[in-house]
């Protein structure tokens, strides 16, 4: 048995960071890591993370096992890499098995024939060592091979879901153009329902064709594992299956479902046939009393008046299950005057005709593109509360979900009334107008931003900064190296004076989102927001969430890992790009002391300048482990060559010897702390007490002809006349203010310092 699995998880191109949550949610009691990637989600576990993903995933469509990752550049290495493995240990010669390939970028360029070798291998050692072979079986195998080629490098891996989990069972028969469930599962997700809400809330699908959304949707009100009566596994028959575990999952999901639910679930269509085939799949799911089915035009639509809030989720016709007479323009119409008529209501569409969700007259606050099997469409959200407070003909009212907060800004339009639930008469007197400054000035700056990081190949920048009094933040945007479509913004607000009053800072940080999210056109889960407050001692660093998730970025020739929602900064200091440069630059053949490495994007950045050594020193445990992991996404595995040492720099300083620090260094970098009066430190350290010490200590160890790069982020900071005298002292800050940050040039300050 393995005792230790890497699984691939893939979903619906889209919903990677929904598809992380859940596989994160499901897999919380068990022992597992799990990390996003690109098209999918990676899990280091046991076999239980495996069956657990596979039984309870609505989101994933496959579950990949990975054997092994080998270079490919020729049929003869992938035959000989297939040859390596020892099938004997996933299946024997009575059972069937089956190959697929997917190839990008790489010598082999034919799926078929990549198989075709596969398979050869496979049958040809089981020909050698027992004189039998196995059978190729395309329609549910014992064993699913699956072999992936980029770049010629290859990644073999068993498929654990055999065939796709879209696939539930209960949907026998459908009624044209359906959805794959794992598609309208992760539609839900992104609406809001689960469990939880399924109390409290209303979902409505007022054209319901084959009945996916309502079932879906019923089957997490009533907590059933969507593979719970599923008969085929692709592990199932896997020899390191253990059938034992398989049970206790099943029952433990059985155990989980609800009996008695409470939950409102209404699906209605114009077609009786399709109402039909609704009923029965609903009926196959076990859901069938759960769901209201109703035989409804949709220009008539008739459902119980309720208190609870509406979650309406719906697929229109294509066309052809329309009537004749009926035209799809027409169609939204009816849609839109009909959803209105449920107000309250989040409305979440997906459209083959994008051209026509004008029509339905609705306010709109999202939209994603994707893809309904070869179908291009639009995904868009929407909210049916009635425009209030129309400024003039040439002005458009904002809409308020039901919660009061402000959904949908748009760049060109003046906004007269406050934002709901704030009661101060001083707030009153704000008015939101003020928003239009910032729109402008996010605009302006993004345009001139873009153009400059394409030309300089930057793919992380600060993009606003505290630019107009009223709205003082900072916003940071960050390119997913993995996925380069994908941007994360990182908005952290500024510590209000004392004579703002609260409510007044907290509407304008609110506003300040929903302008963020107009101006780059992004969903909420893309934005990540955090107020900066002045920290001292213990606080420095703190946790703010625990969610754990890394994304990962590039810098130069760097890859860097962010964690944008747990801490009050990223894990990278981006004003410091063009020093981190220049450590790149100074630093081949170099040995080198990263002083205060934090997550060690310096030492990175040093290590493929071309350092010969790299010791990093930090007293954090997880910053240290957070630079472990920059090194190891970049190939700079080697421990002789790079080092990690917990410590107190200032202890260090003042013993190295104790450190095993028994050498001098060509480049030195330090940057310390503002203060810190850390528990873990045997004294407070405050920068400007305590300067002329650290600077001092750390030339020390700096090799006669070396470099010591000094950098501070305090502003009043300025170097004592005791260092300037003693060394040769170089300010470098104006050539390390980049672009983006030229509209603060006091954000750090940068010295090159010598014997």
């Amino acid at each position: 048995m393995l005792n230790s699995l890497t699984l691939f998880i893939t979903g619906h191109k889209g919903f990677e960071t929904l598809l992380f949550h859940e596989v994160r949610q499901i897999l919380d009691s068990v022992d597992s890591q799990i990390t996003k990637q690109y098209g999918g989600i990676e899990v280091i576990g046991d076999i239980e993370n495996a069956y657990r993903v596979c039984l309870h995933s609505r989101l994933a469509n496959r579950v990949f096992c990975q054997l092994k990752t080998f270079k490919v550049e020729d049929e003869e290495e992938l035959y000989q890499g297939i040859l390596d493995v020892d099938w004997n240990d996933h299946f024997g010669a009575e059972n069937t098995f089956a190959v697929s390939a997917t190839l990008s970028r790489s010598n082999l360029d034919h799926t078929h024939y990549a198989s075709l070798k596969i398979k050869d291998a496979i049958v040809d050692q089981f020909r050698e060592r027992m004189d039998v072979r196995p059978t190729v079986e395309r329609n549910q195998p014992d064993v699913h091979i699956h072999i992936n080629i980029h770049k010629n490098q290859a990644k073999l891996s068993l498929d654990l879901s055999g065939e796709s989990l879209h696939k539930r069972g209960y949907r026998s028969e459908h009624s044209g153009a359906p959805l794959k469930e794992h598609l309208a599962a992760s539609m839900i997700a992104h609406a809001g329902w689960h469990f939880e809400r399924a109390k409290t809330h209303r979902f409505i699908d007022p054209m319901c064709g084959s009945g996916t959304f309502a079932i879906e949707a019923a089957m997490i009100a009533a907590n059933i594992a969507p593979g719970l009566d599923r008969e085929y596994f692709g592990f199932l028959n896997w020899n390191q299956h253990d059938s034992a575990l398989w049970a206790t999952c099943l029952e433990q999901a059985e155990e989980q479902v609800e009996s008695a639910v409470d939950t409102q679930i209404y699906a209605s269509d114009y077609d009786a046939n399709a109402i039909r085939i609704a009923k029965e799949n609903a009926e196959r799911a076990g859901v069938e009393e759960l769901i209201n089915f109703s035989h409804q035009e949709i220009a008539s639509l008739s459902i119980d008046e309720s208190i609870r809030p509406n979650i309406i989720v719906c697929n229109p016709p294509y066309g052809e299950r329309l009537q004749s007479e009926q035209g799809l323009a027409s169609l939204y119409g009816e849609i839109g005057n009909s959803l209105k008529r449920l107000s309250p209501a989040e409305v979440h569409i997906i459209s083959a005709n994008p051209d026509l969700l004008h029509r339905l007259r609705l306010s709109r606050h999202y939209k994603k593109t994707l893809r309904n099997g070869p179908i291009d469409c639009l995904l868009a959200s929407f909210q049916t509360a009635e425009m209030q407070n129309k400024v003039d003909d040439d002005r458009v009212t904002e809409s308020k979900d039901k919660e009061g907060q402000l959904t949908e800004v748009k760049p060109t339009e003046t906004i007269a009334r406050q934002p709901a639930n704030l009661e101060s008469t001083d707030l009153k007197d704000y008015q939101i107008e003020a928003i239009t400054p910032l729109l402008n000035r996010l605009q302006k700056n993004s345009k001139h931003l873009r153009r400059w990081a394409k030309r300089n190949e930057v793919n992380c920048y600060r993009v606003y900064d505290a630019d107009l009094p009223e709205f003082s933040f900072a916003l940071d945007v960050y390119q997913s190296e993995v996925n380069p479509a994908i941007h994360w913004y990182h908005l952290q607000e500024y510590q209000a004076p004392k004579t703002i009053e609260e409510k007044i800072a907290e509407s304008r940080i609110e506003l300040a989102k929903q302008a963020v999210k107009q101006v780059f056109e992004i969903e909420e889960q893309y934005l990540f927001c955090k107020t900066k407050k002045r920290q001292r001692g213990k606080q420095q660093h703190q946790k703010q969430d625990s969610q754990g998730e890394l994304f990962q970025v590039r810098e130069g020739s760097a890859s860097l890992l962010i964690n944008l929602s747990d801490y009050l900064d990223s894990g990278l200091f981006l004003d410091h790009r063009l020093t981190r440069q220049l450590i790149s630059n100074y630093a081949y053949n170099k040995s080198v002391l990263n002083l205060f490495c934090y997550t060690g994007s310096s030492g990175v950045q040093a290590g493929l300048g071309g350092a010969k050594l790299i010791v990093n020193v930090d007293m954090s445990t997880t910053y240290l482990k957070w630079a472990e992991e920059n090194f190891a996404i970049n190939q700079l595995a080697d421990d002789s060559q790079y080092q990690f040492l917990r410590a107190d720099v200032v202890e260090l300083l003042n013993n190295p010897v104790r450190y095993d620090i028994n050498q001098t260094f060509d480049l030195i970098l330090l940057d310390p702390p503002s203060f810190s009066n850390s528990s873990k430190m045997i004294e407070t350290l405050d920068i400007l007490r305590d300067q002329e010490d650290l600077i001092g200590k750390s030339m020390t160890l700096l090799e006669k002809d070396g470099l010591l790069i000094f950098f501070t982020s305090k502003k009043s900071f300025k170097i004592s006349p005791i260092i300037s005298e003693k060394y040769n002292v170089k300010e470098i800050t104006r050539e390390t203010i980049s672009e983006d940050f030229k509209r603060r040039p006091g954000i750090h300050k940068c010295w090159e310092i010598r014997h």
